[in-house]
């Protein structure tokens, strides 16, 4: 048996999965179960304000061009002081959030004081790192934002990751997932030093407003259906989720301004 030649401008290098594609191998197929068609969540951002963090999560889950979940819960509670967003692969996203779940709970038995919240942070770091082969295999990937009140530092903090488990700690504010840039963008212009609690859950439902406007895999508010985003903040006094009677009110404003543009 021959190796197979390439000429200079087709040749894949050291990329092995590449190279079982030139000749003919695809060694992962798109009708093999791929990512493509698996059910996907979308935008979820975190923002500080004076006092704690918030949290924001749209809805809706893709698989493909199609909509598989309109009421997909992206922001969970983890413990007592913090919460986990969850953007890529909808199935092992939420899995890992229940071990991750369960492990600060079995700390907290075992130890008979709850892990530090940067302790929080390492912990959901070595979980996402796990997932690593399925991300590098199968497109299988896992995103999530991690946040919470930290009882030592008296303030909210809040952490991104990537894929191979990196974590970055940010000091203001972090979107993720496809709506990630727009919703971003409204938080780069609207997030000030001092900011209450209503004022922070109302530019989270800004950012994510401007992210579906745009982003077809970002489901904003369903006023028919009465489907909104979930929000939540994390103080001292631990975590409140946002009522959707209060969100109904704030988006009501939000459209209020967009039909007089």
């Amino acid at each position: 048996m021959t190796l197979p030649r390439f000429t200079p401008a087709d040749d894949p290098g050291a990329n092995f999965p590449e190279l079982l594609k030139r000749v003919g191998l695809n060694p992962f197929p798109a009708n093999a179960g791929s990512a493509g068609v698996l059910p996907h969540a979308t935008t979820c951002i975190a923002l500080t304000y004076d006092g704690g963090v918030v949290m924001a999560g749209d809805r809706r889950a893709t698989a493909g061009m199609a909509i598989s979940h309109r009421t997909m819960e992206k922001v969970v509670q983890a413990d007592e002081f913090s919460g986990v967003a969850i953007a890529g692969t909808a199935g092992p996203a939420m899995e890992m959030i229940k071990v991750f779940q369960l492990q600060l709970e079995y700390y907290e038995k075992v130890e008979g004081q709850p892990l530090s919240l940067e302790g929080k942070a390492n912990q959901l770091s070595m979980l996402v790192r796990q997932n690593l082969p399925a991300a590098l295999q199968a497109g299988i990937i896992v995103v999530p934002l991690f946040a919470g009140f930290d009882l030592l530092a008296g303030r909210g903090r809040l952490w991104d990751f990537d894929i191979t488990g990196g974590r970055y700690e940010e000091r203001d504010f972090v979107a993720t997932g496809s709506g990630s840039t727009l919703a971003g963008t409204v938080l780069r212009l609207g997030w000030r030093q001092g900011l209450t609690r209503d004022e922070a859950v109302a530019l989270a439902a800004r950012s994510l407003w401007e992210a579906a406007d745009a982003d077809a895999a970002t489901g904003g508010p369903d006023v028919l259906r009465g489907i909104y985003p979930i929000v939540a903040s994390i103080d001292a006094s631990g975590w409140n989720r946002v009522a959707d009677a209060t969100l109904a009110a704030t988006y009501e404003t939000i459209m209020g301004e967009v039909r007089k543009r």
